[in-house]
């Protein structure tokens, strides 16, 4: 995901509102759904990054901003350039596009002058058999210098910490079919092809340097083909910035050599999540829990059950534990502070203290108390109806305070 500061964009320290022709903004930059002419406002920004893997980024960006008729923003576009000490110079093209409430695409595109690249494409199409069919699907390439692995199960600390390039290419593509008000049954496919590589942290032992395969399968390379089946149950009364319902879900998925992945192994895995609004969703409860389960022999690292990072727990950075199941709460009260107007962009700004509670294990039979790691933390959000959504993210762990800075809400 790229490190995108949206919260920031409303109070940049200077900014411009445009009247465009429709024709000067080819599609998708403008739609039916557009004016004519369109406004666009361009805020040039600082940009200010953090996570505990890649460390601090700077750089600056300019967001673009483009209305619908309703003065609604449907378009978000922005080129940014950044520094980062591990990897040097990075250019990012980011893209955001709402052409109707039941169309979504969005796309990064960036490269740095070390090692790191993304290539990703995401679109959701909603508007099939009279809204009953989702399509959704994901194409990404990407190379990732800061991964780090430290071993499985709970008890892995610091001492184990090893560095690699995570390089992986692949798609993940389902459809879900409604059944009823409430439920949906939702068919998925993915493919994932895995390098491992040499970091961008020399000072941090490279994992293959410390870990033999044998001990950990998948650190030479490995290829994932999985299918997937899930029933879902949901009242949410959004899908993108929930502020009331319940949603459920509980799915397996299958990964068989014989349809070319490296091993055989199932995930299985049951969720739970529920937003309970108070004084018109001023205040908004909300809560997830989730059980993760993996079954095989040999299952490459990365495949098996992760936590860490901006959305399971917030005090580690990403895959800091990996075992063969976790369990995972996440409970957080959104706060709307006040609803500000500038540069004819109007917020809500949230500040959400958390706990994320969670553990991996070899299976829910193993379950300890004492192995659970509790990440208390703060977050402050700014949401731009109807579509996004800008946070940073401040947990506390073990190992220290983790930053996450990103786009949507982490559940």
């Amino acid at each position: 995901m790229m490190r995108l500061t949206l919260f920031v964009l409303l109070v940049g320290l200077s900014a411009c509102t445009s009247m465009v022709p429709r024709k000067d903004l080819p599609y998708p930059l403008s739609n039916r759904e557009s004016g004519d002419p369109v406004k666009v406002v361009s805020i040039p920004l600082p940009v200010i990054a953090s996570s505990p893997n890649e460390g601090v980024t700077s750089g600056a960006l300019t967001a673009f901003l483009i209305h619908d008729k309703h003065d609604e923003i449907n378009t978000l576009l922005a080129p940014q350039l950044n520094y980062n000490p591990n990897f040097g110079t990075t250019a990012t093209l980011y893209g955001a596009f709402y052409p109707t409430a039941d169309l979504f695409w969005e796309f990064n595109l960036a490269k740095s002058s070390k090692i790191n690249d993304d290539v990703e494409v995401r679109f959701r199409d909603t508007t099939f058999f009279s809204h009953d069919l989702e399509l959704n699907s994901f194409v990404f390439y990407l190379t990732d210098g800061s991964a780090r692995f430290f071993g499985f199960q709970s008890n892995s600390t610091k001492l184990g910490e090893t560095n690699y390039a995570d390089q992986e290419f692949g798609f993940n593509v389902s459809a879900g079919y409604k059944i009823g008000k409430y439920y949906q049954v939702v068919f998925g496919e993915r493919l994932k092809g895995v390098n491992i590589m040499r970091g961008a942290f020399s000072s941090i032992p490279f994992i293959r340097d410390r870990y033999a395969t044998q001990d950990v399968p998948g650190i030479d390379g490995f290829t994932a083909h999985a299918q997937r089946l899930a029933l879902v149950y949901s009242t949410l009364n959004s899908p993108i910035m929930p502020t009331f319902g319940g949603y459920a879900k509980v799915s397996v998925e299958n990964s068989s050599e014989i349809l070319g992945s490296t091993a055989d192994y199932r995930h299985y895995e049951v969720e739970a999540k529920g937003f309970i609004p108070v004084d018109d969703a001023r205040y908004v409860s909300a809560f997830r829990l989730i059980y993760n389960q993996t079954l095989g022999a040999s299952v490459p690292f990365l495949e098996r059950s992760i936590l860490g990072g901006e959305t399971t727990l917030r005090g580690y950075g990403r895959n800091r534990f990996i075992d063969n199941s976790y369990l995972l709460l996440n409970l957080e009260e959104r706060i709307r502070l006040f609803r500000w107007e500038v540069f004819g962009v109007t917020a809500d700004w949230e500040v959400a203290p958390f706990v994320d509670l969670g553990s991996v294990m070899k299976s829910l039979a193993e379950f300890k108390s004492s192995s659970f790691e509790f990440n208390p933390g703060l977050g402050v959000r700014a949401v731009v109806r109807p579509n996004l959504i800008g946070r940073v993210d401040i947990g506390w762990g073990n190992d220290g305070p983790a930053v996450f800075v990103g786009l949507g809400y982490p559940f």
